[in-house]
């Protein structure tokens, strides 16, 4: 599981590791929403250090989803930060929605 700011980001998906070396890591995501793995593997691809990360529905009877990043320097510590980046980003659109628009 990912740690993020004492509270776990992926608390709610049954995420397990398929596969891990030094460069390459794979993972399988049940309970899971593919559009939550695409703004992570969005947040992936900004870095300059991964040099792959690619999403996918296994089987859409399973409701599983498989992940695997493949970078220069160590991919959990890129997941991680990416996903960090996107539990920021979701914060400040957040902040911005309860103070700049009102809504009637």
């Amino acid at each position: 599981m990912i740690y993020i700011r004492n509270m776990c980001f992926f608390r709610y998906m049954d995420a397990q590791t398929l596969s891990s070396s030094e460069h390459e890591l794979g993972l399988s995501f049940k309970q899971s929403d593919i559009a939550t793995l695409y703004i992570v593997q969005h947040e992936l691809l900004q870095s300059s250090d991964v040099e792959f990360a690619g999403v996918i529905v296994k089987h859409p009877l399973t409701n599983e989803c498989w992940m695997r990043i493949t970078s220069k320097s160590n991919p959990r510590e890129n997941l991680a930060d990416a996903a960090n980046t996107a539990v920021r980003i979701i914060d400040e659109m957040r902040d911005a929605l309860n103070t700049d628009i009102r809504i009637s």
